[in-house]
Parts: C-alpha cells; sequence; structure tokens
C-alpha cells in the first residue's frame, strides 16, 4: 500500500525551481495528449462502439453514507442529498465546492479565486466540524486544524457525492459535529471505455482530463488523470489599486481496482494523489488596519490517500466481514517572494474491521434487521517548522461502533447507534445517533426524522502548537454537539412533483475559540436552528426545474451572530435535455445572503462586526453530441459578472466563458 511521502527541500524555490514547476505541468500536459492519442487509436480502431447504456449493469439506488451499510433512500431517516457524477458534468463542474452551493444547510466560503483556501459549514457548524471521507478515507487534514481544504478537490473522475447532515459521531467518531461529506470516485463497468476531454477559456484557464475504465464479473478498474490551470485574478480587491494576477493549477490523478479471486472474496484498491500551487495575496497590518494587497505568496500542496479493503460474506450474504487500512497523507509549503516561510506534514491513518448480520423475521412484522459491530484504530500526527519553532505531535484514538437497524411492515424504517471512542489525551466519550422514517406509499409521504450527539476533538495545533504569539492549551476539551431534525417529504402527480421541508436544531457546548493568545472552551452553549426546504419538478419531458432554500439563525453562546453563516442562502437549476439526449441545456441561479465576518491575518484577528453583501451567481451550460462519441460543451459562469466576496478581503473573479470538447468510445 503506497504511502504517498515526499521529500521536502531544504531551501525556498529559486527561479529554476519554479521553472522546473512550470516545466512540470507541461509534462503533465504531454502526458494527458498521450493518454489522448491512445483513447482516440482506440476509439478510431472500431474494435468497440460507444458503450450503449443498457450494456452496463443498472445497480439499484443506494445511499452509503447513512449508515454502516448500504441503505436505499427511502429507509434513510437523517437528511441526506445526493449529487451524481452526470448531475455535474451536465453542468459543467470543475471545482467540486461550486455545486456544493446547491446542497441545503451547506455555506461555501472560498477565499478568493481558484484554488483558494475552501471551507465548507453544514447546519451552521464551523468548517473543522464537517468529516470529508473519499473513496472511505478520511481527508481532513490534521496538520491543518482538522480541515479539508475543498480548493484542491476537483470534480472529474467523481461518480457521486454523499451530504449527511445533522451530528454523525456515533458513526464516524470526531470531526461530524455537522455531518459528512462522502466522495465516491468512479468504478469500471461493462466494456473498457477510454475517454479524454480538454476545454479552455477565460482567465487564461485550461483544463484537460483522460481515463480508462471499465470491468467483468470477476474485475473492475478505472484510472484518471486531470490538469487543471488559470492565470486567475487578483484576489486583493482591485477597488483598492491592485492588480497582480493570483493564478493556481492542478495535477490529480485517482486510480481504483477491484478482483473477486474466489467465491464471497472481494478486493479493492483505491488511491488518489493531488499536487497543486496556488498564488495569494497577504493581509498585513499598517496602523491597526488590516488590508489584502499583491503580492508574491504562494502554498505548495501534495495530498496522498489510499485505501486497501477485503470483504467476506458468508451464508447467502448473510454475514460479511470487512477489513481495510486507509492512509491520508498532506504536506504543504508556503512561500513568500521565493523564500520558504513554513511547511507542514499531516498524516492520518486507519485500521478498521466491521462485521455485518443481516436476517429476517417474516412472522414478526415483516421485519428484516441488521446488526454491525466495528472496531478501529486512527493515528494522527503533524509536523510543522517555520520561523517561529517546530513541532511533532501525534495522538492515537480506538473507536468501537454499535448500530441495529430494522424495516417494518415495508414502511417502517428505525436504526440506532452507539460509539465508544478510547484515546491518549482526551477524556473517553460516548456518542449515539437514532432515526426513524415512515413511508405511506399510498399517498406518497415520507416522513423522516433523527437525534443524535456528536464530539470533535481539539486540534493537535491548539493542544501542543505555536506561533509568535500563540500559547498551545493542553486542558482543551472535546467540543460536544446534540442536533435533531424532523422533516416531511411528499409527492405529487406520481412523482413528477417532489417537496421536502426539514427543520433542525443542534447545540454546541465546550466551542473551542481564539481567546487573547490562545485557545479555550466557551461557556455556555452555541444555539443553532434552520430550515431546508428542498424541491423538484419534472415540468416536461426532460425538462427539470429544481431548487432549495435555508434558513439558518446561528449564535454564540453570548447571542452573538455566528461568523461565515448567512441567514438565507438560495439555489434553483433548470436543465432540459433534448434530441434524444444528445444535446443539454443548463441554468443554475445560486444566493448567498448577507453574513458576518472578521478579518484575519495569520495568527492575529480583528473581531470588528462587519457584514459582507449578499451576491447571486448565474452559470450556464449547454452541450451537443454531434456524433457518437464527440461532444462539444460550453458554459458561461457569473453570468451577471458579480462583483463579490466570500471571505472579506477576497475578491473573486467576473464573467468567464469556456469550451471545449469530449471524445469517449469503447477500446480494445
Amino acid at each position: 500500500m503506497p504511502t504517498f511521502m515526499v521529500s521536502v527541500p531544504d531551501a525556498g524555490p529559486s527561479t529554476a525551481v519554479r521553472k522546473a514547476a512550470v516545466h512540470d505541468f507541461k509534462r503533465f500536459s504531454a502526458c494527458t495528449a498521450l493518454v489522448t492519442v491512445g483513447v482516440m487509436a482506440g476509439v478510431t480502431a472500431g474494435a468497440l462502439p460507444a458503450v450503449a447504456q443498457e450494456d452496463v449493469e443498472s445497480l439499484p439506488e443506494v445511499v452509503v453514507s447513512a449508515s454502516r451499510v448500504p441503505v436505499a433512500p427511502e429507509e434513510v431517516g437523517s437528511a441526506v442529498t445526493v449529487i451524481t457524477g452526470e448531475e455535474m458534468e451536465r453542468k459543467q463542474v470543475r471545482v467540486l465546492a461550486d455545486v456544493l452551493r446547491e446542497v441545503p444547510g451547506l455555506a461555501v466560503n472560498r477565499s478568493g479565486g481558484a484554488g483558494t483556501f475552501t471551507q465548507v459549514r453544514i447546519r451552521g457548524a464551523e468548517g473543522n466540524q464537517t468529516l470529508v471521507i473519499i473513496d472511505g478515507v478520511e481527508v481532513n487534514d490534521p496538520s491543518g486544524g482538522s480541515e479539508f481544504d475543498f480548493g484542491t478537490l476537483l470534480a472529474a473522475d467523481i461518480e457521486r457525492v454523499e451530504v449527511l447532515r445533522g451530528p454523525q459521531s456515533a458513526l464516524y467518531g470526531s470531526d461530524a459535529i455537522g455531518g459528512v461529506i462522502n466522495i465516491i470516485t468512479k468504478k469500471g463497468r461493462g466494456p473498457a471505455v477510454g475517454s479524454f476531454s480538454l476545454e479552455g477559456g477565460s482567465f487564461a484557464t485550461g483544463n484537460g482530463s483522460a481515463s480508462v475504465r471499465g470491468g467483468g464479473d470477476d474485475y473492475h478498474f478505472s484510472l484518471g488523470v486531470t490538469g487543471f490551470r488559470t492565470d486567475g485574478v487578483s484576489i486583493a480587491p482591485e477597488s483598492e489599486g491592485n492588480s497582480e494576477k493570483d493564478g493556481y493549477w492542478n495535477q490529480t490523478f485517482n486510480v481504483k481496482l477491484g478482483a473477486t479471486p474466489i467465491e464471497n472474496l472481494d478486493l479493492e484498491l483505491s488511491g488518489r494523489f493531488v499536487k497543486s500551487s496556488v498564488e495569494t495575496d497577504p493581509q498585513p497590518s499598517v496602523l491597526g488596519i488590516i488590508r489584502t494587497v499583491d503580492g508574491d505568496n504562494e502554498t505548495d500542496t501534495k495530498q496522498g490517500s489510499g485505501r486497501a479493503q477485503a470483504r467476506y460474506s458468508l451464508f447467502d450474504g448473510s454475514w460479511e466481514h470487512i477489513t481495510g487500512i486507509s492512509i491520508n497523507n498532506e504536506e504543504s509549503e508556503s512561500f513568500v517572494d521565493d523564500v520558504r516561510t513554513s511547511e507542514a506534514e499531516g498524516r492520518k491513518v486507519r485500521y478498521d474491521y466491521q462485521t455485518n448480520l443481516f436476517f429476517e423475521t417474516p412472522s414478526v412484522a415483516n421485519a428484516t434487521h441488521t446488526l454491525t459491530f466495528l472496531v478501529e484504530r486512527e493515528d494522527e500526527s503533524q509536523e510543522t517548522a517555520s520561523a517561529f519553532g517546530a513541532s511533532d505531535l501525534d495522538i492515537t484514538n480506538y473507536g468501537y461502533v454499535g448500530e441495529y437497524r430494522t424495516a417494518l411492515w415495508d414502511r417502517l424504517f428505525l436504526s440506532g447507534s452507539l460509539r465508544y471512542d478510547d484515546n491518549d489525551i482526551f477524556e473517553n466519550q460516548t456518542t449515539f445517533r437514532a432515526t426513524a422514517a415512515y413511508l405511506h406509499r399510498e399517498t406518497g409521504t415520507r416522513l423522516h426524522g433523527s437525534y443524535g450527539t456528536g464530539a470533535k476533538n481539539p486540534t493537535l495545533f491548539e493542544l501542543f502548537g505555536f506561533g509568535p504569539n500563540f500559547v498551545p492549551n493542553p486542558d482543551l476539551q472535546p467540543e460536544e454537539s446534540r442536533g435533531w431534525d424532523i422533516g416531511v417529504e411528499q409527492a405529487f402527480f406520481n412523482d413528477r412533483i417532489s417537496l421536502d421541508v426539514t427543520y433542525f436544531n443542534n447545540r454546541i457546548t465546550d466551542l473551542i475559540q481564539g481567546a487573547g493568545n490562545t485557545a479555550v472552551n466557551l461557556e455556555g452553549t452555541s444555539k443553532i436552528e434552520g430550515i431546508e426546504v428542498t424541491a423538484r419538478a419534472e415540468v416536461l419531458e426532460g425538462l427539470i426545474l429544481s431548487g432549495q432554500y435555508t434558513y439558518t439563525n446561528g449564535q454564540d453562546a453570548n447571542d452573538t451572530e455566528l461568523l461565515r453563516r448567512p441567514r438565507h442562502l438560495a439555489s434553483a437549476n433548470l436543465a432540459y435535455g433534448f434530441l434524444d439526449g444528445r444535446a443539454s441545456v443548463d441554468l443554475g441561479v445560486d444566493y448567498n445572503g448577507k453574513q458576518r465576518d472578521s478579518r484575519f491575518s495569520n495568527f492575529f484577528q480583528d473581531s470588528t462586526n462587519i457584514t459582507l453583501d449578499d451576491f447571486v451567481l448565474v452559470n450556464i451550460a449547454a452541450s451537443y453530441e454531434f456524433t457518437d462519441g464527440v461532444e462539444l460543451f460550453g458554459r458561461i459562469e457569473n453570468l451577471l459578472d458579480e462583483d463579490y466576496q466570500q471571505v472579506l478581503g477576497f475578491d473573486n473573479p467576473g464573467i468567464g466563458a469556456f469550451v471545449g470538447v469530449r471524445v469517449t468510445g469503447g477500446l480494445f
């Protein structure tokens, strides 16, 4: 199993090193072109035509993150939203965070243009209270405040995204106070297929991807590579005299392999490697005023993650055993004027064993039952170095989980989960969750609700970190939460229209915040509540109208509005497919309401209350497959040329246009 360790140079990059990095990207682009030639050769060879939909196995829809076992969507009591790869491709999403704006309960904050640090908050919780999983690997960075930076995550090769809202620590442990974002990359199925796409557009942006995937009865494979580059815009406000552009480039590699060497034994291996570099601008404090100004700042990152897993089933699938190892390693280096100012490495290794028992009691409520037991060990570590000092920290946690699910009369679905965490620093934690869903098939009505507790461990930096004025606090206790939601989903006109309304309520205690030059557990309770509304209507054949609205009222223990949590969030989408599916048009509108923010500058914060203006983003995308396997596409982002900030002091790109071509066909 690769561990993706990368050596760190001893000095900041010289001009020669920077040129080498540019050469690296050009070489990557050349590799992509070579893959393209191979794909094109396979397609033109005519060995296989473009793969028809019916040639690929159609699997029943399930949700894999709402429980420790996959369940049907109607059985899920927790609030969950699923985004498919087909939806993202229709909308021509290139950075995943852009489509997360359309999920109810999610607030997205990006510190400038593409590639800059991006936070996602679920139901008013903090960014590091959102657990992110990619192909079974928890990717929150121990050296980055236990948070995942969505700015580095491209949307290519993603098959589906599941957003599970509400406290989920009973299933997943720390970091899941707000919820879980589970990302699943594409898996090969059916005859081997090759695909290549290339696009370009505004801000000197280029994007290319290539993939090969397929599978049979006892194997599957998927390999994908994506390159993204843009000159960007000045993230320091141009209205204040700044003009230097801040660029970004990203190389992402994905692999997923599977085999069934003997009956009932499935082996899977997945891996992901991301290399990226983003240019940013500093926020110096001059005469007590913090402003973003032009500067030569840059952050280079390398992210590697992977999982190896074995699944063995007995008694016709009634008893499953799953064991695996997951690794996530992240390295970052920051530079100012070509001089390295800091470096960090965060690493998380998890070993797990899970067993599932499925059985039925037809004579008692026509019930089905699932019992799950899980044990895991998780090792976290971080190494950091800067002019202010160095650190080498680690922590080990053992988790034990039990879950019970039952379905009664094929319309009442209940679940209960209990988790015990034992670690070597904090007081041990016990968390739980209960869910219920009731489906009244005759009227198309579904009731759903959940109640759970959550825990978020202090970060290694908060406990033992360092800074110019920061004093670590080893006595910090985990943040804790209690949250619940209840909702009703109603279908109309033979499922052509659906509406879901959910109320949520979350209470967080022992919230960790900076106080002076250290971090402390705040007294009192942060109160968050709100309403999520989602709707979908098939207006005409091929014409789908969908939308969501979220109202969030979040206040800390002093009744102060929480930062970067807009009270009002909304989005609407109109999708139209025509010409027998060969053409499509997609129009999306996202609204982000006013939000409170403060200025942050490295280790310092100006707590003055500042309100960011609301904004509206309009995007339109269209595509046309003019011959089998060859598709032209284009889009316009920020159609209204909105001038807006998601984080105080950092501008975002204006209107941009992009066009491209995609070639897909059978191989061999």
